[in-house]
């Protein structure tokens, strides 16, 4: 029932905004051009980083315009909640990042500018965006309300070292080989009986990660998890695609279940860098493993594995990642769109993508940061095996709702009770009709 009242809220919340905000914004005025605020996302490991990364950038973009700006960076877990209030307050600020994701949830409230071709033309044009990239911008069908900023991906990283001990010659390219080779990465290590080394690493208890892989799988089984617009969570390929996520810690036993606690990508990274374990599923990291004393001597980038078997299709990644967008509330409309276009300068573009670690949706942004191993691969991958997340205003219920049950259910698979299809299949039901009631 908690999770149910979660997802109940954020819907709530929304329609509340949309019937408020119509009645407070300025429709872009310019009665302020001198002085911006702007909300950043947390990209980096910490607040402090992010001011440090961005604070030079805008500085340059003051100097160039005259316009002052106001940084604040939030932390995506308070991120969506800030800017909810702020829209319904009507005292927001002018420009915000936003999850990619939540894009046509927002786009909902009514409070965010559209970006029409006219809007685009300020910004140089749609066609300087990778497309996939440009889907993620509002909901199907409708002109976007944000703009990309940051895109990443799923991959697969695998520690060099326990690979050669194993005597794996290279990374899995399906499904089924990745089992194999996670079994061969499972092993006693010190003979005392129990398994200390693991073939891969997950961060169970984080609802968001969960839904990423139950989406994932499920899409490249051929699962559409919104058909024709309506809430379809409980197809077989769905649920197919979920049992795939547990039983790498149930039944094929390749998953550590003290994992199924991990609650930051932390406990992951320390895990592979200490080599407990062998392979990890996680979206594009850039500088992150040198924080862990690790160079690409000691891992290799690899594709995420592609399904072997009839009906799959060439699904690796959806794409992740933050967009800007500006909120009608604005008082200086012409500054905020100038903002939003230095953003996505091809300069800036490769300057904050290389910091954060993170791959250009802007196609004309290029530096040898862009011209790793691991950064071709992603660039692939974004561009013929990446797909957005469904592109509805019940988006984020559907985070909530399926991201929260399969984190309980790697919890009962942890304690060796795995649920069956027909749980799954009933709960994703239930699902399903709490998102088509709007609760």
């Amino acid at each position: 029932m908690r999770v149910l009242s979660r997802a109940g809220a954020v819907a709530v919340a929304i329609a509340v905004v949309a019937a408020v905000a119509g009645c407070q914004d300025n429709e872009g005025a310019n009665t302020n051009p001198k002085a911006l605020t702007y909300w950043a996302s947390q990209q980096s490991p910490s607040v402090e980083r992010d001011k440090e990364i961005l604070k030079p950038e805008l500085r340059k973009f003051t100097e160039r315009t005259g316009i002052r700006v106001n940084l604040e960076v939030i932390p995506f877990t308070d991120l969506l909640n800030r800017i909810l209030t702020a829209t319904t307050s009507g005292k927001g600020p002018d420009v915000i990042n936003l999850g990619n994701s939540w894009a046509p949830s927002l786009q909902a409230t009514g409070a965010l500018v559209e970006w029409d071709d006219a809007m685009m033309a300020k910004v140089g044009g749609a066609k300087r965006f990778t497309p996939v990239s440009l889907q993620t911008g509002g909901a199907e069908g409708q002109t976007p309300t944000s703009v990309p900023l940051y895109s990443k991906v799923y991959q697969l990283y695998y520690n060099k070292k326990l690979f050669e001990r194993a005597g794996i010659a290279k990374p899995p390219a399906t499904w089924k080989d990745f089992v194999t080779t996670a079994r061969k990465l499972t092993k006693d290590t010190d003979g005392d009986g129990r398994t200390d080394q693991w073939g891969l690493g997950v961060r169970g208890q984080a609802s968001t990660i969960a839904v990423h892989y139950a989406y994932i799988l499920g899409s490249a089984r051929g699962a559409e998890f919104f058909g024709d617009g309506k809430p379809t969570f409980d197809s077989p390929a769905a649920v197919e695609g979920i049992q795939q996520y547990l039983s790498w810690m149930g039944k094929d036993k390749i998953v550590n279940p003290s994992d199924a606690e991990n609650a930051d990508w932390a406990d992951v990274y320390e895990a592979f860098a200490d080599d407990r374990i062998g392979m990890m599923l996680v979206q594009t990291l850039g500088q992150t493993l040198k924080d862990y004393d690790l160079t690409d001597k000691d891992y290799g980038v690899a594709p995420m594995p592609a399904g072997a078997g009839p009906g799959s299709k060439n699904v690796g990644s959806f794409l992740g990642g933050t967009n800007a967008a500006i909120l009608k509330s604005t008082d200086n409309m012409d500054g905020a769109t100038e903002l939003i276009k230095f953003l996505t300068s091809p300069q800036e573009q490769v300057t904050l993508n290389a910091a954060y670690g993170t791959i250009p949706p802007v196609k004309d942004a290029k530096g040898k940061a862009f011209e790793t191993e691991e950064a071709r691969i992603a660039r692939q991958t974004m561009a013929t095996r990446a797909i957005p997340l469904p592109r509805v205003p019940q988006e984020t219920q559907f985070e909530t709702l399926i991201g929260n049950a399969v984190v309980n259910w790697l919890s009962d698979t942890a304690t060796g009770k795995q649920p069956g299809d027909e749980q799954i299949s009933s709960a994703l039901e239930d699902a399903s009709a709490k998102v088509s009631a709007g609760g």
